[in-house]
């Protein structure tokens, strides 16, 4: 009898042992799922400060909407563009100039910042574009082919040879085996969209996103020639990127669905 009741008591403080340890470690538990949740370690960063995005001319209605988007996201955060030719985007940043994010109208552009060492990973295609005769609205001259742009009674305007979007035209030109010389070489698209709705020129060799973001101002005419001038755009985050996380994310948002979404509706094909 006395060995039963031991036995029973042994059993009881068991029992509650257990019942203590399995209380303990639940305590712990709850602590640990507390911390994590709120700690540092497992919660992202907030985002917040300036990033600064290098870009060609031809992105500039679309990223600036893809910015708008990304300062929604993200409050406490600003985007802040310089849009322009993308050789002298390039230059500007192998001299020092402080950005996070380069986005490129093509690989040889974009080769002069990695070739200088101030990319931080490998460029990334994103989009791609292709060319298009922009000409006033109706067509006054009657242009419909690349051929008819020698006619040395029009007045043409190109991007410089040294911007991408030259070097696409000149490409094209040499494809079809035709020689044009304009009436003006300008530094980047969006200034040679601009003397034509001037009416200072003609026409002049665009890319169809500019055309399409024009709108009425100007019409478009297509060339089978365009086809063998098409330009890749690459992205990067650069070394030195003063708020780094941030440019990550804004690049992410322009490869993601949506920001392809954006840039597709613009007129840029898919990389």
């Amino acid at each position: 009898m006395r060995q039963a009741l031991r036995n029973r008591r042994t059993l009881q403080l068991g029992a509650g042992g257990a019942a203590v340890l399995l209380a303990l470690s639940a305590c712990s538990s709850a602590s640990t799922s507390s911390t994590g949740s709120s700690g540092s370690s497992s919660a992202p960063a907030k985002l917040s400060g300036t990033v600064t995005v290098f870009a060609a001319a031809s992105l500039k209605e679309s990223f600036t909407t893809l910015g708008k988007t990304f300062e929604k996201a993200h409050p406490g955060t600003t985007v802040t563009f310089n849009f322009g030719g993308s050789d002298t985007l390039a230059a500007s940043i192998t001299s020092g100039a402080p950005a996070d994010v380069f986005a490129a109208a093509s690989d040889k552009t974009m080769t002069t910042v990695t070739d200088a060492g101030d990319a931080s990973g490998t460029p990334a295609t994103f989009v791609r574009n292709q060319l298009e005769i922009a000409t006033l609205p109706g067509n006054p001259q009657k242009i419909t082919s690349l051929k008819d742009l020698t006619d040395s009674r029009l007045k043409v305007a190109l991007c410089d040879k040294q911007v991408p979007c030259g070097a696409a035209a000149q490409k094209a030109l040499d494809a079809a085996g035709l020689k044009l010389t304009p009436v003006s070489y300008e530094q980047d698209v969006k200034s040679a969209l601009t003397k034509l709705e001037l009416k200072e020129v003609d026409a002049a060799v665009v890319y169809r996103t500019d055309v399409q973001a024009a709108g009425d101002k100007v019409e478009g005419v297509d060339f089978p020639e365009s086809a063998d001038a098409v330009n890749s755009y690459p992205i990067v985050l650069l070394k030195d990127a003063p708020n780094a996380a941030a440019a990550k994310e804004f690049i992410a948002l322009v490869r993601s669905e949506q920001g392809q979404r954006v840039l597709n509706a613009a007129g840029f094909l898919k990389p």
